[in-house]
């Protein structure tokens, strides 16, 4: 067993590499072996990056190569013009938003610091390697493996999770006792950061649509978890066994039990409404005790419409 995993991305900029420097030396190029630093420069982690990566280092080669001539050309040879260069070109870069081609820049500019002369058939060469290596990397990351059972994994774990959170409520509205030491929030969390960014990096990989289904339902389960952790301090303040408690405990568990990537917050809407209909039908609080419960729980009802209005106004289903 090795101790480390090699990764789809480092497989396929080794042999983007590897291909973007036999490539360069099948056509005789100098400085052949800069074609595959430009490949490992480009691979990256989705095709809108790697797309955005290769446009600002051709962009960035092609300033170089004008600076390079300007510079070199007009005034000399020298370490301190090179300096000079390097000092006014990173600010270009940045300012034309493609400082992520400085250092493939800065090889090109070195290639023609060392030539001492700047011809028609070295500029050739450089274009070429810029050519060959970033479109080696272009082809090599039109292939990105499926993020969908990953992200049908995060699914499960994040429904289970709110399952399970929801239970745990039922339990201490109908015996206000409970030993759950709350597990499920911190997985919840983190699971929902890790899943909006695998997401939204399966964005990144279709380049004619700017939505996805994934990433608006992860999107949609942290709005309604920010509700959840509202509403927990909610459930553990009441102490006193009011009637209202175990007809919201039936409602929490129903609807934990039809927790799915499926929309059908309208029927637990509609069930919602008959509580509230139910609650004003109820006599009123006799005491300062059963007031404060009973309006807990009243706050209780609102933040679960609005956990229902969420996953009904996004429409993931």
């Amino acid at each position: 067993m090795f101790p480390f995993k090699i990764g789809y991305r480092t497989i396929k900029t080794a042999i983007g590499a590897a291909a973007a420097i036999s490539i360069a030396q099948f056509f005789g190029l100098n400085s052949f072996a800069s074609a595959g630093i430009l490949t490992i420069l480009c691979v990256q982690s989705s095709k809108k990056k790697s797309l955005q990566a290769a446009y600002a280092r051709f962009f960035a080669c092609m300033i170089a190569i004008a600076f390079s001539y300007i510079f070199f050309e007009t005034i000399a040879y020298h370490t301190l013009v090179l300096g000079l260069l390097i000092l006014a070109f990173i600010p270009i870069t940045v300012w034309l938003k493609v400082s992520e081609g400085i250092v493939t820049s800065s090889v090109i500019i070195l290639h023609l610091f060392t030539a001492k002369n700047i011809t028609l058939d070295i500029v050739y060469n450089e274009i070429a390697l810029i050519v060959i290596g970033i479109g080696v990397a272009l082809l090599v990351n039109l292939y990105m493996p499926s993020l969908d059972n990953k992200l049908k994994q995060y699914q499960v774990e994040i429904e289970d999770n709110f399952r399970t959170i929801f239970q745990e409520m039922v339990s201490y509205l109908r015996t206000n006792e409970s030993r759950w030491v709350g597990n499920e929030i911190i997985e919840t969390a983190r699971s929902l950061d890790e899943a909006k960014s695998l997401a939204f990096r399966d964005v990144e990989n279709h380049f004619l649509r700017t939505q996805d289904y994934y990433y608006y339902y992860f999107k949609t389960r942290e709005k309604q978890f920010e509700i959840i952790e509202r509403i927990l301090p909610m459930v553990t303040s009441i102490d006193l066994l009011v009637v209202q408690r175990f007809m919201i405990a039936d409602f929490l568990e129903e609807l934990s039990e039809g927790i799915h990537p499926g929309n059908t917050a309208q029927h637990y809407l509609n069930r919602l409404h008959d509580l509230h209909h139910q609650f004003k039908e109820e006599p009123l609080p006799t005491s300062r005790d059963e007031f404060e419960a009973r309006a807990q729980l009243f706050r209780l009802l609102k933040e679960m419409e609005q956990y229902l209005l969420i996953k009904k106004s996004l429409k993931v289903d």
